[in-house]
């Protein structure tokens, strides 16, 4: 919440009207849930914040729209055999949706958040997202399924300034940042292992099968294929003499298949549900370079367009290429657009 906060101040002290919004999404629990008088502790730290900036503060109830457009299809994903990233999700379907509303209401021309990202628009009023200027704070990987209309309206205050500015500039202003501990958690998961998660909301996810090699042959029994994924070595249930990988998990046949190392990378993917930033890619078929999951290093690549997607043949092989993460396509510091990645090779 720190980022959100600062970004908040900024704003501020630009002149700018602010409203504070907060949104409930899920359940969680302790510690990072409720304290005693069954307060949130990350609402508490909101409102002090906006208290703290001489804002509104108001808490916006969407449980209904993240259980619907985020946690059920988290699910679902993982019953087809593949590995899918909500938050990508979120922010399409929930989270940015809902500003344009409360912008919307609150009669605002802009929404703001704290995201590591940036946003130009150019001379005939395209919008172009462009990467955070804190590469290892980039967040433009999880904000590629935003449209021209929700860009028009974006600002990323934190885009040109790194994490420990933005942390430097909170504690000045004395907005609560101590005691915050940065999570890369799955919001709803609220630190629980996401096997249990889905277990608790799917027990059809215990689903055993066979543990294959990459010649088909039996090594074992697996305990429901949502417990795996690509690249994955800990936890197989078995003992092999040199380090076992997944490889691939095969849902028709309800496999695991497992490889060595030098098994795992791919150079090759099909991605389906494109959506491209301008609306349209810039060709078909053009150079780029490619994320294929978050936080992973960009690699040079050939797009070829394809109706509703697009398929990348990387220069260099690419760990662990996996079914229901997110391609996003790059070129230099500017997001084109991006999919689902559906299968591999």
């Amino acid at each position: 919440w720190v980022d959100s906060s600062a970004a908040a101040a900024f704003l501020v002290e630009e002149g700018d009207r602010v409203l504070g919004e907060t949104f409930l999404l899920a359940e969680v629990s302790p510690p990072q849930g409720r304290d005693a008088s069954g307060e949130y502790h990350y609402m508490e730290r909101a409102r002090q914040a906006a208290e703290s900036l001489g804002i509104e503060h108001r808490v916006l109830d969407l449980r209904e729209d993240f259980l619907s457009a985020v946690v059920m299809p988290f699910t679902a994903e993982y019953l087809r055999g593949r590995t899918p990233n909500p938050c990508v999700e979120c922010n399409h379907r929930v989270k940015f949706p809902a500003l344009m509303r409360a912008a919307a209401d609150a009669g605002a021309d802009y929404l703001a958040t704290g995201h590591y990202a940036r946003v130009e628009k150019g001379n005939d009023g395209t919008c172009s997202l462009l990467r955070g200027r804190d590469a290892g704070k980039d967040q433009s990987y999880v904000l590629y399924r935003l449209g021209q209309e929700v860009l028009g309206r974006c600002l990323f205050p934190n885009g040109e300034r790194t994490k420990e500015e933005v942390v430097a500039a909170a504690r000045e202003r004395g907005l609560p940042v101590d005691s915050m501990r940065e999570s890369q958690d799955i919001c709803f998961l609220a630190g629980t292992d996401y096997r249990d998660f889905l277990l608790s909301r799917c027990p059809q996810c215990r689903a055993p099968g066979p543990l294959l090699d990459t010649e088909g042959r039996v090594l074992g029994q697996h305990e429901g294929m949502a417990f795996y994924t690509v690249g994955q070595r800990r936890g197989l249930g078995l003992s092999f003499p040199h380090p076992m990988y997944v490889v691939r998990l095969d849902p028709e046949c309800n496999a695991v298949v497992l490889g060595g190392k030098e098994e795992v990378p791919g150079t090759w993917l099909r991605a389906e549900d494109a959506s491209w930033i301008r609306g349209e890619p810039p060709a078909a078929s053009f150079r780029a370079e490619a994320v294929a999951r978050y936080n992973a290093v960009a690699v040079p690549c050939r797009v070829e367009v394809e109706e509703g997607g697009f398929t990348l043949s990387f220069d260099s092989p690419v760990w662990a290429l996996t079914p229901g993460q997110h391609a996003v396509i790059y070129q230099g510091e500017e997001v084109l657009g991006g999919g689902i990645i559906a299968s591999v090779r």
